[in-house]
């Protein structure tokens, strides 16, 4: 067999300097006159070793990195691709520990193959789910969502089964699937990971989705900071169609589903999924009062179900492997895995999926491996840009729903950002209430009058100016938000400004 080389064409590895890597690669095989089969595969989502290069013959794949582009030709020099002795080899790419204790349910086919192979998405269990299936009743699909636990991945965490169970029970002439695509919490990436490491996933569990509601059209909202994922998605799109996974007769079934891409409006308001079905009719972004909701009455006014990309890749499990296998995974109400990405001051960045139920602790110390700058970690946000900052004394918490939120926080869509003691969390407060002016969408006062008075008494209490009647006045402001606020955006930017005040007062004070 023609070696194969496999360098990842994701976004953080491009970031990386994958490109000229890749280049330095083909360049020196050629020079060497060496045959090599380059593959651009996704990333298996171990940022901290991208770029990270695979190499595979007749005995077996063995992993290489972090590699720059002068790294390229020591490896040829060592006896690349048999270069196990060079200080740049991992082994196994599954044989490290990082990536070895994982549970990967719906990142099991990132980084193992070309994203934009079906033959390779097939070989991989690819479609599987979408063949059971076309065997079953639209009820019986959404009966094993139900069953599964599966509650939406994003803030809410809403079980997905109700709510597709609310599209099905709503009669209409037309009904669609809408993926929220438009991932913008800070420090979270899985979405993109996903979409250009195993696109067909997406798609697949859209048009699973579209058989159990009855929805025959399907819309991806994806963010415009993402044009690699675009680029990936209109390809998978168009192949998915022409290979007749997509169309009027989805694999010979008679049954039609058909689906687009539209990128987003760059707003981070979008990502509330009202607001983001204003955006995808060609309006202005702003959130709806509910009821109705949108699985009653959502775009154009049909029912409507939106999920983010984790909530229906993890779809394509449930489906394969039935409901009673993804509910095994996890703790309590938290069920199947949970797809965490370690970002910010952190030695080892990247996505780890694993089973609900792990600590804080757990994911930081030992797969983060701590501060990037080995300082003592002082702060964690999860969640978001609108999740409570939670100090180190509790990163004992274990990471399900129901825990996080007894400890002050939300899980969100399992962004974890590490701060270490160098930060100044009143900084971070008044950021809080500075994004939320910034990305309203301005509809309610609450939330838009409210973030703008929050950053002036923020910056009062540091001044020390009225410092005690200005954190009364703080606090009833955030109450006001909380209760007053339309959407999410402004009812729950108080959290990690009231977190901030609660675990990191002396920085108010100084």
């Amino acid at each position: 067999m023609t070696p194969r080389i496999f360098i990842p064409l994701d976004t953080t590895t491009r970031a990386l300097d994958g490109e000229a890597v890749a280049s330095a690669v083909a360049d020196e095989a050629g020079r060497r006159g060496i045959e090599v089969n380059i593959v651009r595969n996704g990333s298996r989502g171990a940022f901290w070793l991208e770029p990270m290069l695979e190499f595979e013959d007749a005995n077996g794949r063995r992993a290489f990195g972090p590699v720059a582009p002068g790294d390229v030709a020591s490896l040829f020099d060592a006896g690349f691709p048999a270069a196990n002795g060079h200080p740049l080899a991992l082994g196994p790419a599954e044989d490290i520990p990082w990536l070895a204790r994982q549970q990967r349910l719906t990142f099991a086919r990132a980084g193992l193959a070309d994203p934009l192979s079906l033959a390779d998405y097939r070989d991989l269990g690819g479609f599987d789910g979408l063949e059971r299936a076309l065997a079953m009743t639209p009820q019986a699909i959404v009966d094993a969502v139900k069953e599964s636990g599966l509650r939406g991945r994003g803030g809410a965490a809403f079980p997905t089964g109700i709510k597709w169970q609310t599209a099905l029970d709503t009669e209409a002439d037309q009904k669609y699937i809408v993926c929220n695509a438009d991932e913008g919490d800070s420090g979270t990436f899985a979405d993109r990971l996903l979409m250009e490491a195993d696109p067909f996933q997406l798609i697949e569990s859209m048009i699973i989705a579209g058989l159990a509601v009855g929805a025959t059209e399907g819309f991806i909202y994806l963010r415009s900071e993402y044009p690699v994922a675009r680029e990936v998605l209109t390809e998978a799109i168009a192949r998915a169609e022409a290979a007749g996974w997509l169309g009027s007769d989805i694999a010979g079934s008679g049954k039609a589903f058909r689906l687009e891409l539209r990128i987003g409006a760059g707003a981070y308001i979008c990502g509330e999924e009202t607001s983001l079905l204003d955006s995808l009719e060609g309006k202005r972004g702003l959130v709806r009062f509910k009821p109705p909701l949108p699985a009653i009455k959502g775009l154009l006014g049909k029912p409507t179900v939106i999920n983010n990309v984790l909530s229906l890749a993890a779809v394509t499990t449930i489906l394969a492997h039935g409901a009673e296998y993804y509910r095994e995974f996890g703790a309590g109400r938290s069920r199947g895995t949970l797809t965490v990405q370690l970002a910010g001051n952190i030695a080892r960045g990247g996505l780890i999926e694993l089973a609900f139920g792990h600590t804080l602790r757990e994911l930081i110390e030992e797969f983060g491996g701590g501060t990037a700058t080995g300082r003592p970690l002082r702060a964690v946000q999860v969640g978001g840009p609108l999740g409570a900052y939670l100090p180190a004394a509790l990163l004992d918490t274990p990471l399900d729903y129901e825990a996080l939120a007894a400890a002050g926080g939300m899980l969100g869509h399992g962004g974890i950002v590490v701060f270490d003691d160098s930060v100044d969390m009143a900084r971070q407060a008044r950021f809080a209430m500075e994004f939320c002016a910034v990305e309203s969408c301005g509809k309610c006062t609450p939330c838009r009058v409210g973030s703008v008075r929050g950053v002036e008494v923020i910056d009062r209490i540091v001044a020390n100016v009225n410092r005690a009647g200005n954190r009364e006045l703080l606090d009833e402001l955030c109450e006001t938000m909380i209760h007053g606020s339309l959407c999410a955006m402004g009812g729950l930017t108080p959290h990690p400004v009231r977190s901030a005040l609660q675990h990191f007062s002396e920085d108010f004070e100084r």
